[in-house]
């Protein structure tokens, strides 16, 4: 849920920092030409890429080492083991 809620925020980000800049100049945020198509496939790409530069980074640098293998949770004596990676 957590990966799910940075990735919305990393395509909003750029969105709203636009807004923003339209606040800090005195724009009017609401009217659709503060809001140019061309702006608006700018910020697109910039969110899409941010997104995407995001799980490059999370599978690059996280999780398990390459060649681990994952024990799944299983019970041992009565006690119930968690799954993990060795």
């Amino acid at each position: 849920m957590i990966r799910i809620i940075t990735e919305l925020a990393l395509f909003a980000a750029p969105f709203v920092a636009y807004a923003l800049y339209l606040v800090a100049t005195r724009a009017d945020v609401l009217h659709p030409d503060s809001w140019p198509l061309r702006i608006m496939t700018g910020l697109v790409i910039v969110a899409l890429s941010l997104v995407a530069g995001s799980f490059i980074w999370l599978t690059h640098f996280t999780g398990s080492p390459p060649g681990s293998a994952y024990v799944p949770a299983h019970m041992e004596n009565g006690r119930f083991v968690p799954g993990e990676t060795k």
